[in-house]
């Protein structure tokens, strides 16, 4: 503990300077270790980091890439990582058993937006016959998955399969790729208890490729197209073999990304450590979005280094300071496409849970049917906002965040949606009503 005597002392001192550190967590442990992706969503942990909002909190944090996002959840649960930048399915799919049984929460989530579909240049030039375009030109967004629906008929006709990539079977990537394909008229494939590789029934075959090599498989020819976090779409423009077709802010406006994920009995031995990690958290999501993004060309730079993200800036500054480049010179403003803070972005909420449950039940990789209780629970197993506001309190007590920015006195559920690029309602509250209006994927008896 001798990190967390120094800076209690060193606190001590100039008490009467800064007083937010008068709420200074007496932290269970003090040296932490965290992983993370190279994705520009990591950028909490790097901003919480460099601006010495963890050391503030009494935390001596070191920060690690991981391999993958197998690689990374083993080491939460093996206890090698105290937390990590998760998939959002990921708490979720541990905690029900699905792949590795562990039970991760989380007491925040990192961020909104933030992902998008890239195709080849071959497969977007015989897209592009069937995309409307408008008076000049340009390609009319959102594109739907029915424009590539010929394409993929084709391949079918000639015997070849048509291969697409994503990040993890449990990643919001896998769902916002079946969900694409799915309301085009595309069939993405089931999991079933017999076969896991969810591409049972598939006109589309999926699979997995880790989020930095994703440029170089397309380029080799392996997979055709894939889904992934920036700046690895962005990044296929720039080496000039692909192109964007579509974000998923346009198949989910504001749709929930990655989490904070810690084992349970982490944040059980080390209550306020858990606090203490998502106060500095908070804090770097709210300095990410403040004054309109003001921030976001330092954050760009940060993220650029060799030890977070490690792209070009400018790569990473496509998508992460308020556009989005599909062609090659197609840019155009998407400001919500990164979002960390606003739109109580940080905030567990039960119903982003529960979204990715029902898509887990529809694509097969939960086999039997599960009454709508068995959704609320599960999402309250693993989606843990009394944490959460814990730490906010304790923010807006110290005057380093506004009330008015913290969803106080929420049930944890969003209101209805039907913001999806299909048009069908989601009520986190009604989730196998949700699950029956899609039109492909398992279907259950609504109770």
């Amino acid at each position: 503990m001798r990190i967390k005597t120094i800076l209690m002392t060193a606190a001590a001192t100039v008490l009467t300077s800064f007083p937010a550190l008068a709420e200074m967590l007496d932290v269970e442990k003090d040296e932490l270790k965290l992983g993370f992706i190279k994705l520009t969503d990591m950028a909490p942990l790097a901003i919480a980091y460099e601006k010495g909002f963890f050391e503030d909190e009494g935390l001596f944090v070191t920060i690690e890439p991981q391999a993958n996002w197998k690689v990374l959840l083993d080491g939460v649960i093996d206890g090698t990582l105290d937390g990590a930048h998760m998939l959002a399915g990921q708490p979720l799919a541990a905690t029900i058993g699905f792949g590795t049984k562990a039970h991760i929460v989380t007491p925040f989530s990192m961020d909104l937006n933030g992902n998008g579909i890239t195709v080849s240049n071959t497969i977007w030039e015989e897209m592009k016959q069937y995309v409307p375009k408008d008076e000049a030109g340009k390609p009319i967004h959102p594109i739907s998955a029915s424009a590539l629906k010929p394409i993929v008929d084709r391949y079918k006709d000639e015997g070849k399969p048509f291969n697409m990539g994503m990040v993890f079977p449990v990643s919001t990537h896998n769902y916002e790729l079946r969900y694409w394909l799915a309301s085009g008229g595309i069939h993405p494939g089931l999991y079933t208890e017999d076969n896991i590789s969810g591409q049972v029934d598939a006109d589309v075959l999926l699979s997995v490729t880790p989020p930095p090599q994703m440029p170089a498989t397309m380029e080799a020819g392996t997979i055709l197209g894939y889904c992934v976090g920036e700046p690895w779409n962005q990044a296929a423009v720039f080496k000039g073999i692909g192109v964007p077709v579509i974000t998923d802010y346009e198949i989910w406006k504001n749709n929930p990304e990655k989490v904070f994920g810690m084992t349970k009995e982490f944040t059980e031995k080390n209550p306020n450590t858990t606090i203490a990690l998502t106060k500095a958290l908070i804090r770097a999501a709210e300095w990410l979005d403040a004054d309109n993004n003001a921030n976001r060309a330092e954050a760009v730079e940060i993220l650029s280094r060799p030890e977070y993200v490690g792209a070009d800036e400018e790569v990473i500054a496509n998508s992460m300071t308020g556009t989005f480049e599909y062609e090659k010179g197609d840019k155009r403003e998407i400001p919500d496409f990164n979002v960390f803070f606003r739109y109580n972005a940080t905030y567990p909420f039960y119903s982003d849970a529960i979204w990715y449950l029902t898509q887990m039940r529809r694509w097969g990789q939960i086999t039997e049917a599960k009454p709508a209780e068995w959704y609320a629970q599960v999402a309250a197993d693993v989606y843990q906002p009394d944490l959460y506001l814990k730490a906010a309190q304790m923010l807006v007590d110290e005057g380093l965040i506004k009330a008015a920015d913290i969803p106080f006195g929420t049930d944890g559920y969003k209101p209805a949606t039907s913001a999806f690029i299909d048009g069908i309602e989601y009520d986190g509250k009604k989730p196998l009503e949700y699950l029956n209006a899609l039109t492909i994927g398992n279907k259950d008896n609504a109770s």
